[in-house]
């Protein structure tokens, strides 16, 4: 997969720019607060039509502009696609070959990137909800049909969570709108539930392998997962859903009285263990590092795995951050195999004798030069 060029109208601090002929490996160097990790967040976007950097749709238009637009051409394995994300107050509108997609989930999967950040090491030492929001984004890039199920799951979470708030000190009569509530939340969060079981088994199989490389064989990588109601080897939707189902059943009181729901997907967790010991709680900022490396990594090579041809990677000012050791495992990971775009304050801080054949853009107010 690789992204020939890029057009962006009125996106963050773009007013307008078109770059053409992105190389294998392209550096774009900037001052904090110049643009260069607006151009990273930029193909993000047009790969899941959400940010990894804000839920708020209306900070990436522009300041005092009513729309943005995102364009950029693809090569695929299978031939080339132009991909086209507008955002505006009534929503967004996604265009596959000038085709508008009747729905995003449509569209994501359309490009595959893989991002990684200093704050994907939240995704080590962070909450819950930065882990779970961690799987979805990347279960969706290559399972568009848990898209679907993540939102309408959503959708009943917010109904049943509703209705719990109203049936404090309410009658058995007024409960039987909650059981309708439950088969539809069941329904769904089974669905999560089983592809995140899946995910994570084939994830685990890469990160393990890649962290021994990392570590020279020193460390063993292990991923967790830990469900709200059931055991974490269980895959059988059946069995699932009637755990699901009792586990509400055992909830039910306790939720009616904290007005929320307590059980399901929402509510999941992964951890991490080197050596078989928890990785967020016990290990070094070291082996914090290295997990996340290791993960997203992993990400690389099971897309690959998932869709015969490897995504992009976004690597926004995550090389300084990294040892010279760490840094020559990344690149030489990525160089010859992974179209990547690297934003970094200066290139003194990146191991340039590995990056040599890079093609470097400068960013200045809004502004690229090559």
């Amino acid at each position: 997969m690789f992204v020939n060029s890029i057009d962006l109208q009125q996106f963050r601090n773009y007013e307008h720019l078109r770059l053409d002929s992105f190389g294998p490996v392209n550096l774009l160097i900037g001052q904090n607060a110049q643009g260069k990790t607006n151009l990273a967040e930029a193909i993000f976007v047009l790969a899941l039509t959400k940010s990894h950097r804000t839920s708020r749709d209306k900070e990436l238009i522009r300041f005092g502009e009513e729309r943005a637009r995102l364009a950029a051409e693809v090569d695929k394995k299978y031939g080339s696609v132009k991909l086209e994300l507008s955002l505006s107050q009534q929503g967004k509108k996604a265009k596959i070959n000038g085709l508008e997609q009747r729905k995003l989930s449509d569209f994501v999967g359309a490009l595959n990137v893989v991002m990684f950040a200093p704050e994907d090491l939240e995704i080590v030492k962070g909450t819950p909800g930065i882990r779970r929001r961690f799987l979805d984004m990347e279960i969706g890039q290559v399972a568009p049909g848990y898209l679907y199920h993540l939102q309408q799951y959503q959708k009943v979470l917010v109904q049943r969570n509703n209705l719990l708030k109203q049936l404090w000190g309410q009658n058995a009569s007024a409960q039987t709108m909650l059981e309708v509530w439950n088969e539809q939340l069941v329904e769904h969060g089974v669905k999560i539930v089983k592809k995140r079981k899946q995910f994570i088994k084939k994830l685990q199989k890469w990160a393990e392998t890649i962290h021994q490389g990392i570590t020279g064989g020193g460390e063993v990588l292990r991923l967790a997962y830990l469900p709200s109601f059931s055991e974490a080897a269980e895959e059988d939707e059946a069995v699932l859903m009637d755990q699901f189902m009792i586990k509400l059943s055992q909830m039910k009181e306790q939720e009616i009285r904290r007005g929320t729901t307590l059980s399901g997907p929402h509510r999941d967790d992964l951890s991490f263990f080197i050596n078989d010991r928890e990785v967020q709680t016990y290990g070094s900022q070291g082996q914090q590092r290295t997990t996340a490396l290791s993960l997203k990594l992993a990400e690389i090579e099971l897309i690959h795995e998932e869709i015969g041809e490897y995504p992009v990677l976004l690597l926004d000012d995550v090389l300084s951050e990294l040892d010279p050791f760490r840094q020559t495992q990344l690149i030489e990971t990525f160089q010859s195999k992974v179209q990547t775009f690297i934003t970094a304050t200066g290139i003194e801080s990146l191991n340039v004798d590995k990056l040599k054949d890079a093609s470097i853009y400068h960013v200045h107010a809004g502004q690229v030069e090559r």
